[in-house]
């Protein structure tokens, strides 16, 4: 193939095709937020049960997104994401059916890896398959798919359980992915072109494994450790993570030196934009996955709505994260600016909740949420829809693909602990204190990771790189290993 690869007859089917593979990602990484208590009250589990309904897969799918590219450079992309198609279907399945706590956190990592398998893939294959003009439309589809499926997914999630179609109750929410599945592997079949990279690409397992283990040996002992009173071996754990961590980075060194092909291309940390990224990355989206958790527990155990009532309840902010992703575009010129500003604006939105907490207690009701909820969202988008751009300015064009991989995978890896987080410290709360008590406290601690997010991102450069320097706004979604084949 060529850089400007020529017109695909099948190309917009293709699209729709990859836009059902992400829906199934964006609602999985959603809907147990809103069943969680459904599923603790029919199969059982304890509190750390619902942090690993959602920490199991996004931390799989950020461990599977560091290889999942490469995969696709290797044995082909088209391949690939019908394997990740099919295996993600097949973990929705068993999770729907699973009858007990371990199964269903385990099929969750199922899920969490195959879609690491599959999401890259359809990405990579759109910029092979649509030129250069046609590119910006193409991605500028996944705007719109993602806000109607943040909007949409918790609102579906909640009706599902509430309405227990066939006597299935929370179980539909995995169901779902079945009709949606079958599209993605009957299309992908049809209508995806086969690619394979043109230079030889080795796998580095051993970095993938070191990197498994750093991340595990933390989110654990986060989620765990509360349960058994924050035993030795908890912090212990902690700090083996950070040691495991240090000797991948050796590692990465040593292969890129010795002319491998290493997992994280380490040039990327030797550079402050990107490192700050990464900080800022973990912060951010650690903060934002442990608001929506702590907010949808609260609302159906603490103030007792149903699960569609307390999907109903986070609209607002969602709205406002769609009115930011659309605005966002026209305030581009201010860089880093945009971001600090919606840190600012989200920091007085969950100060607003504290506040409206404080004076209607626990008879507060969505109605009166919905303003400081509206005001959250919107900063929450001023900050997600410049990231990728800003972080990636600082990277040369030959380590976009590791550098926008890496970004991803540290992007769920934030989500995973943003629920182990937040999560602890709202169950810790609520042990001795009032359901109000309990989520005020998060929010404090959560303002307070806003502060480093703040903090951070006075590493980033000023303004994102040009367009047509790096092509960084198409990149930026892809997972690592995507590259162009030279003509």
């Amino acid at each position: 193939m060529t850089e400007s690869p020529s017109p695909y007859r099948w190309r917009w089917a293709a699209l729709f095709v990859i836009l059902a593979a992400e829906v199934m990602d964006l609602l999985d990484s959603l809907v147990t937020n809103i069943a969680a208590p459904a599923i603790r009250a029919d199969i059982g589990g304890g509190e750390t049960t619902i942090q690993w309904l959602g920490a199991a897969y996004t931390l799989a799918m950020a461990l599977g997104l560091i290889t999942g590219g490469r995969l696709g450079d290797i044995f082909g992309r088209r391949r690939m994401y019908l394997i990740g198609a099919v295996g993600f279907t097949l973990g929705s399945v068993a999770c729907g059916l699973a009858q007990e706590p371990g199964q269903l956190v385990a099929a969750r990592v199922f899920q969490g890896l195959l879609g690491a398998v599959m999401l890259p893939q359809g990405l990579g294959i759109l910029k092979e398959i649509f030129s250069e003009k046609e590119q910006a439309a193409a991605f500028g589809m996944f705007g719109p798919v993602m806000g109607l499926s943040t909007v949409g997914g918790p609102i579906l999630a909640g009706w599902l359980v509430d309405a227990d179609l066939w006597g299935s109750g929370w179980r539909m929410i995995f169901l779902i992915n079945i009709p949606l599945g079958l599209f993605a592997i009957v299309g992908g079949l049809a209508f995806l072109p086969e690619w394979k990279s043109a230079r030889t690409v080795k796998l580095d397992l051993l970095g993938a494994l070191l990197a498994a283990l750093g991340s595990a040996l933390i989110v654990f002992p986060l989620v765990q450790g509360r349960e058994h009173d924050w035993p030795a071996w908890a912090f212990a754990l902690i700090g083996l993570s950070i040691a495991v961590f240090g000797l991948f980075a050796w590692y990465e060194n040593r292969k890129s030196q010795g002319g491998g092909d290493p997992l994280v291309e380490p040039s990327l940390f030797r550079k402050r934009g990107f490192s700050g990224g990464m900080v800022l990355g973990l912060a951010f989206f650690s903060a934002m996955t442990g608001f929506w958790l702590t907010f949808s527990l609260y609302t159906q155990i603490g103030l007792h709505y149903s699960p569609f009532k307390a999907g109903l309840a986070g609209i607002p902010s969602s709205i406002g994260m769609v009115i930011a992703f659309v605005s966002s575009q026209a305030l581009l010129k201010f860089g880093r600016k945009v971001m600090h500003g919606g840190l600012i604006v989200m920091t007085l939105g969950v100060g607003g909740v504290i506040l409206t907490l404080q004076l209607a207690g626990s008879e507060v009701t969505p109605w009166q949420l919905a303003p400081a909820l509206a005001v959250t969202g919107l900063g929450m988008g001023f900050v997600m829809a410049p990231f990728f751009d800003t972080v990636l300015a600082s990277v040369e064009p030959h380590e976009t693909g590791s550098a926008s991989g890496t970004l991803t995978s540290v992007q769920q890896l934030g989500a995973a602990l943003g629920t182990a987080i937040l999560g602890t410290v709202f169950f810790e709360q609520i042990k001795g204190a009032s359901f109000v008590h309990a989520e005020q406290v998060t929010l404090w601690v959560e303002i307070a990771m806003l502060a480093v997010v703040f903090g951070a991102i006075f590493l980033l450069p000023k303004h994102a790189r040009p367009q047509g320097d790096a092509d960084a706004a198409e990149q930026a979604p892809e997972a690592a290993g995507t590259e162009k084949v030279p003509a």
